[in-house]
């Protein structure tokens, strides 16, 4: 019998520590308290249950929640260590989501699960999480640190996250009973791929084409290539809100996520109405097209896989086009119009 068989055997040695974990809570506690000063938080984290009073002066409140995660993002994040903005991505996935409903985020839980709790790690996370929370106007009012030893390696993580707005029933951005023909399409820009497509682009770029992320991300580029994977996503939760409280007359956000536009603009859409997007109304990012060269990826797997320079749309009336750009500069987002509404059967059509 072996000296480790016949001891105790504690849950550390097992690869759990208890300890390391109440020490990333506190790690975090600022963070989570920089995001509480809102209306409706109640308490701090420590109980069993987030708590938050539905705001006064709503009519017919109705919640709307979106969950998601940052996809494989995340192995650029632990490839090069740098964990301080995937949290942005983490918040930006599911605060974008609710927005496109016409909802205010009101709070936010995150799910960290991870090989070994590292308190630093943990903060590093979190500082992110907080960073957009803070972006969007969203509290933290609860999350998990789950450490799965044999699951996940030291130093493995991954995020899940849940978030929770609020709208009146009858402000409901409801696209697909709004939109019309002859409707503009506006499209708010994205930096870069914000959190999706990343096996496709680290299969290209670091498998096929053998790039390093420390290397220049192209040929002349001041960034590296980590610094363009890791980019952080927009989050256009505050001017989308802008638009609504100026009174511009939205018919139609969609969140431009998995799938691109050919997979998310449908969903907001009538069903007598195609999206006609003209390819030559906005610039594209220099990652996209280091990453389809790198593969020789075809232009529809492009489209159909990455937003493409287009994180956000918003459908409005011709009538109101200059006053949505307007606001939408002013909330610091440099829209253009890149397409309309006409009859159709629910497509997009991007025509170069």
């Amino acid at each position: 019998m072996s000296t480790e068989s016949s001891s105790p055997l504690s849950y550390a040695a097992a690869g759990v520590d208890i300890d390391a974990a109440d020490r990333a809570v506190e790690a975090m506690r600022e963070l989570v308290a920089s995001t509480a000063d809102r209306p409706g938080v109640i308490g701090g984290i420590g109980g069993f249950g987030g708590l938050f009073e539905v705001p006064p002066g709503y009519r017919r409140p109705v919640l709307v929640s979106s969950t998601d995660g940052v996809g494989t993002k995340m192995a650029v994040a632990m490839a090069t260590g740098r964990f301080e903005t995937v949290g942005i991505d983490l918040v930006a996935m599911c605060v974008d989501d609710l927005v496109c409903c016409g909802a205010r985020p009101l709070f936010f839980l995150d799910y960290q699960l991870l090989g070994r709790v590292d308190p630093a790690q943990v903060r590093a996370l979190m500082t992110g999480i907080a960073d957009g929370c803070r972006q969007a106007g969203c509290a933290i009012v609860g999350g998990e640190l789950a450490e799965h030893p044999g699951l996940l390696q030291p130093g493995e993580v991954d995020l899940a996250g849940f978030a929770v707005g609020i709208v009146e029933r009858d402000q409901i951005i409801d696209g697909p009973s709004l939109t019309r023909e002859g409707d503009v399409i506006l499209g708010l820009p994205s930096p870069g791929l914000r959190s999706n497509g990343y096996s496709l682009a680290r299969r290209a770029l670091l498998d096929r084409d053998g790039r390093r992320l420390d290397q220049p991300a192209w040929s002349g580029a001041e960034t590296t290539l980590a610094d363009e994977l890791l980019r952080p996503s927009v989050i256009y939760t505050p001017a989308v809100l802008g638009l609504l409280h100026v009174g511009v007359p939205v018919h139609a956000v969609a969140h431009i996520t998995g799938g691109g536009l050919p997979g998310n603009l449908p969903r907001v859409l009538g069903a007598d109405l195609d999206a006609d997007l003209d390819r030559s109304s906005w610039a594209t990012p220099r990652i996209f097209s280091e990453i389809q060269t790198a593969a020789a990826v075809e232009d529809e797997e492009m489209a159909r896989v990455f937003n493409l320079g287009i994180g956000m749309v918003v459908v409005v009336p011709p009538s109101a086009v200059d006053e949505a750009l307007a606001s939408l500069s002013r909330a610091g987002h440099s829209a253009s119009v890149v397409g309309r509404l006409i009859p159709g059967r629910r497509q997009v059509r991007i025509r170069a």
